[in-house]
């Protein structure tokens, strides 16, 4: 393991370059939030676009710790926990930058083949290619690729090979979703006959407001078995509110950062959704 200074040191480098950095523990993932910011009860860092700053002094909201303040990354609470982390994260997005992360030799084959030459990284088993620009982060674009750039971190690996490029519009058309299926008007909405038949009782906001935030709570309040608290949170709601489509991308944007929050990284998040979709046959 990377000793603690030597930790340190790179992230005053990198913020000194402009850099948001951040510690990242066993895992490669954010530290958890402290008692005082579970739940975002504090009411956030200023750039997670939740109302009112927050002053605590750990490492806490995950990506949304990054910084570039020196005073805060030689402060003694992050000094605490350099001493525990294993590397050293930074938020792509805070920098003005992309970063694909290819994770297998067939990905970087795929993207030497596709994308335009960039500044790349050797990773443990592929490669991040860097951009200079911002947009959305999303997993799963294609096998083995993930876009990390607003909303997300990535593990700082090294300076890397090669001159940034600008962000392509291929790199930016792989996170454009499909556009979803029409949904009948609200006062139409019928559940499924297989879930009970009957108008859609979510259709009433504070019904369903309330079940995610009852969920969101669940995750913030887990103390240990993290992964499967927030397995067993989204299977709740999906299969209370999986099948009639009321769920929306605030919803799950929610969810997601409850658990990215508590530590989760955006890709296990992903997965975590999507098994527990499959379980129950959405």
């Amino acid at each position: 393991m990377t000793e603690a200074p030597n930790l340190q040191r790179t992230a005053l480098n990198l913020a000194t370059s402009g850099v948001p950095v951040l510690p990242l523990r066993r895992g490669k993932v954010p530290f958890g939030n402290c008692p005082v910011c579970v739940g975002n009860a504090c009411g956030g860092r200023p750039n997670m676009r939740t109302p009112g700053p927050c002053h605590c002094p750990g490492v806490c909201h995950a990506w949304a710790a990054a910084t570039t303040d020196p005073a805060v990354i030689t402060s003694p609470a992050w000094a605490t926990a350099w001493r525990q982390a294993v590397c050293v994260g930074y938020h792509p997005g805070g920098a003005s930058l992309t970063v694909v992360d290819l994770d297998d030799a067939t990905a970087a084959a795929w993207a030497r083949a596709t994308l335009p030459a960039t500044r790349t990284v050797a990773t443990t088993r592929g490669e991040h290619w860097i951009y200079r620009g911002t947009m959305a982060s999303r997993n799963a674009v294609r096998p083995g690729v993930d876009i990390k750039s607003t909303m997300a971190y990535a593990r700082y690996l090294g300076p890397g090979t090669g001159t940034l490029a600008d962000l392509p519009d291929a790199v930016r058309a792989l996170a454009v979703k499909e556009p979803p299926a029409a949904r009948p008007a609200a006062h139409a909405a019928v559940v499924p006959a297989s879930v009970g038949g009957g108008e859609c009782p979510h259709r009433t906001p504070t019904y369903l407001d309330r079940g995610v935030e009852m969920a969101v709570e669940r995750i913030s309040e887990a103390r240990a078995q993290v992964h499967a608290t927030v397995y067993r949170v989204f299977l709740a709601v999906l299969s209370r509110h999986g099948r009639c489509g009321c769920l929306t991308d605030a919803h799950i944007t929610r969810l997601f950062t409850a658990a990215q929050a508590k530590g989760e990284t955006l890709r296990h998040c992903t997965d975590a959704w999507t098994n527990a979709r499959t379980t129950l046959g959405l």
